[in-house]
């Protein structure tokens, strides 16, 4: 009955999604990728890179769920190197970076949640074993695989504070499609109780910790940053302060930020990543707007002078942000100052860099506040206090220093959650040592 409902719902779905399809490609003029993958339609010269059945299946949405999930690749990798991995996504930046990783055999497109593309996807990949992360949970998707005997776990579960209520109001469609799945390897136990008390079985929850404690913590050499700086034309000697993974609202804090500072002196290269590449236009009126000379970063091939401090780097590609942080002298971490619910702030603690975020980091409360007490972060509420903390830690090269290495010294103390995946993955009835 539930399923039903479901699928007359999706029916219903489509011809309200006309518009914004035609909204989109107005605005874009393009379509949305991979149409007949979503449908579930993988050509038969993708298939053939998989030799065979008994792949596993591993479905991130976007950016943030792709990089997080790169540790939990590499372990099924290295644990079973017999098995081929899918990586599916839904959004088109993540599939940029999804191509990126070497640890995935094929990247496809997850298939839209009517019965028939995801019957025809899963008959076509065949997997032994899925892994959705974090909150990815299709109802039809899950149930059919169950159908087909796939083991599905959760991985790096959550739920956040927004969509807990949610979820507990409507407990009794929940519990049906949660019954789908294998084990939730949920990040903390409030995040273990939250998906016990919507209806997952409590033998199968466990607390598994959070995979982005275990991002690799590069040390990148000073030959490799200055390359880095050469590829990207940041000026030598001159501090670099990166705003990454910014949304609407906050590039305006930023700027002001930047303006008011420049005014009183202070000397820096700002680098600028918008959270959505395609939103690069808008962002370099403001650019204009706010009188502050920069340069695209998809057309830095065709420049050879190097920038000037007071200017500024406008990324609008995907896949660069950690090299750009490598080299950054101080990031701010978007997607905070603006109720978005916070983007990952262990990437630039990984290299060692001090972080700035907002007060909206609902999506990464735990990290939020454990990177406070360690005094590898700082919390700035707008953008007179986004100013004086450029200010101070330009200003305070001991301090940054010790900063970062509290930020990586907090990575290493929380590491560990990607072998208690594995274990718990070991567990499962999916026949993972045989192919």
């Amino acid at each position: 009955m539930i399923y039903a409902l479901y699928d007359i719902l999706l029916l219903l779905a489509i011809p309200l999604s006309i518009p914004w399809y035609l909204w989109r490609y107005l605005r874009r003029r393009r379509l949305r990728k991979g149409i007949r993958e979503r449908l579930g339609f993988i050509a038969h010269e993708k298939l053939s890179l998989l030799e065979g059945s008994g792949t596993v299946w591993v479905h991130a949405v976007s950016v943030g769920e792709t990089m997080a999930v790169r540790p939990l690749l590499r372990a099924l990798k290295t644990r079973y190197p017999e098995r081929k991995i899918v990586l599916s996504t839904v959004t088109e930046t993540g599939r940029e970076i999804a191509e990126k990783l070497s640890d995935a055999d094929l990247c496809v497109f997850f298939p839209f949640d009517f019965r028939f593309s995801v019957r025809l996807a899963l008959k076509r990949i065949r997997p032994c074993l899925i892994v959705v992360v974090e909150t990815e949970i299709w109802p039809n998707f899950l149930r059919h695989a169950r159908l087909l005997g796939i083991p599905a776990v959760l991985a790096n579960g959550r739920i956040s504070d927004k969509s807990f209520g949610g979820y507990r109001r409507f407990s009794r469609l929940f519990k049906p499609v949660l019954e789908n799945f294998s084990a939730f390897c949920m990040q903390t136990g409030e995040d273990a109780s939250r998906i016990a008390m919507i209806g997952a079985h409590p033998s199968r929850v466990h607390v598994a910790g959070n995979l982005k404690y275990d991002i690799p913590v590069p040390n990148v050499p000073e030959e490799k940053k200055t390359a880095l700086r050469g590829r990207y034309r940041i000026p030598d000697r001159v501090p670099v302060f990166t705003a990454g993974s910014t949304h609407q609202g906050e590039e305006e804090a930023v700027l002001a930020a930047c303006v008011a500072l420049a005014a009183e002196g202070t000397a820096f290269f700002l680098v600028l990543a918008p959270r959505h590449p395609e939103r690069a236009g808008e962002v370099a009126e403001l650019l204009g707007r706010f009188g502050i000379p920069f340069a695209r970063r998809s057309s830095l091939d065709e420049r050879t002078a190097t920038f000037a401090a007071g200017e500024a780097l406008l990324v609008d590609t995907v896949g660069e942000l950690m090299d750009l942080y490598s080299v950054s002298d101080l990031v701010f971490v978007g997607g905070s100052l603006v109720p978005v619910g916070g983007h990952n702030i262990l990437e630039p603690a990984s290299l060692a860099v001090p972080v700035l975020f907002g007060p909206h980091m609902n999506n990464f409360r735990e990290i939020a506040s454990r990177m406070l007490g360690c005094g590898g972060g700082r919390r700035v509420d707008d953008a007179a206090m986004l100013k004086e903390a450029i200010r101070d830690l330009l200003d305070d090269e001991a301090g940054r220093r010790e900063m970062g290495e509290n930020g990586v010294n907090l990575l290493r103390e929380h590491s560990g959650s990607t072998e208690r995946h594995m274990e718990i993955i070991a567990s499962l009835p999916t026949r993972m040592g045989a192919a």
